[in-house]
């Protein structure tokens, strides 16, 4: 009798089991490869179900009550959505993480950022950094990838709080580039939330850069743009053009274009000879070229300094970066 009984259950299960997979697959696909238990419940899932899964590996367990479907390995994104499920209805992704998602900046941050709009609510962990913010809004959220974030707008305010100018700079600029806000966003909801740590910090910001044209490129290119804050020197473009030509920084006014040359692009015949051709061009509309090298903004910056200060004359339009 015994025996008969499980065979009856064993059979039910055959049937019932497929079907259940199928609705776990489904909520898995548009998630990143996680799902909910209240989800898995709301779906008609039962825990029993659940639980068997959990035991044969067909569910692992990331936070209390999210689970990654047919194996633990979770991509970047798989991670984010996880700790968003798991931080509950309201949740989004923010401060760093949503930087990262929104491409920028980079994050290396082994705890993920999430903002909530209460108090209250779900303890932090050691994968989950909760932000709580009762003064966040509906429409200072939105869905990219999937996966509920803070808009780019809210991103930055969030970061402003944390960042050094420069790199608020650097986030802006990024900003810009990636046509995601405009100043007159930014200023309004930093004015939105006069509370808030970063709403001081980017009306600052956003009096003193002008978002978009100190993009740099490379390391070089961020240590020759700290050397120009560090002397007080006024700011160059960026990555300008002149004459249909790209140089690295112009300072306009002093008709002075500085090229920082890294070995690695500036090592061979052909690029030397470009290099010079370049120069005579600009020589002939009136623009004096400065070349640094690597070697001599990170081995004797005041020379490099000594060398641009006779053509630059103008007062710096910024506070020195941190």
């Amino acid at each position: 009798m015994e025996a008969a009984r499980r065979e009856a259950v064993d059979l039910r299960l055959e049937v019932v089991e497929p079907s259940t997979d199928r609705v776990i697959a489904a909520l898995a696909a548009r998630q990143h490869g996680v799902v909910a238990l209240r989800q898995l419940r709301a779906a008609g899932i039962t825990q029993s179900a659940v639980a068997r899964r959990a035991r044969t590996g067909r569910l692992h367990r990331v936070h209390r009550g999210v689970y990654a479907v047919g194996h633990p390995v979770l991509s970047r994104e798989g991670r984010w959505i996880a700790a968003v499920i798991a931080a509950g209805a309201g949740a989004a992704l923010s401060h760093a993480a949503a930087a990262a998602l929104w491409e920028l900046r980079p994050s290396a941050a082994v705890r993920t950022d999430v903002i909530v709009p209460t108090a209250g609510g779900r303890a932090k962990s050691r994968a989950i950094r909760i932000h709580r913010a009762p003064g966040l809004t509906l429409d200072e959220v939105t869905t990219l990838r999937g996966i509920p974030v803070t808009t780019a707008v809210r991103t930055i305010l969030d970061l402003a709080a944390i960042l050094q100018p420069r790199r608020l700079e650097r986030v802006l600029d990024e900003a810009e580039q990636r046509e995601l806000t405009d100043t007159p966003s930014l200023e309004a909801l930093a004015r939105a939330h006069p509370g808030h740590r970063g709403a001081h910090r980017l009306l600052r910001t956003l009096t003193a850069h002008v978002p978009g044209t100190t993009l740099t490129r490379s390391e070089l290119e961020e240590r020759f743009l700290a050397l120009c804050d560090a002397n007080a020197f006024e700011r160059p473009r960026v990555n300008a053009y002149v004459l249909g030509l790209e140089v690295d920084f112009l300072f306009e006014a002093a008709r002075l274009v500085v090229e920082t040359d890294g070995y690695r692009h500036h090592r061979t015949r052909a690029a030397f000879e470009r290099d010079r051709i370049r120069d005579a061009i600009l020589a002939a509309a009136g623009y004096r070229t400065l070349r640094v090298t690597h070697r001599q903004l990170t081995g004797d910056p005041q020379q490099v300094a000594a060398a641009v200060q006779p053509y630059v004359t103008s007062p710096a339009r910024c506070a020195p970066a941190a």
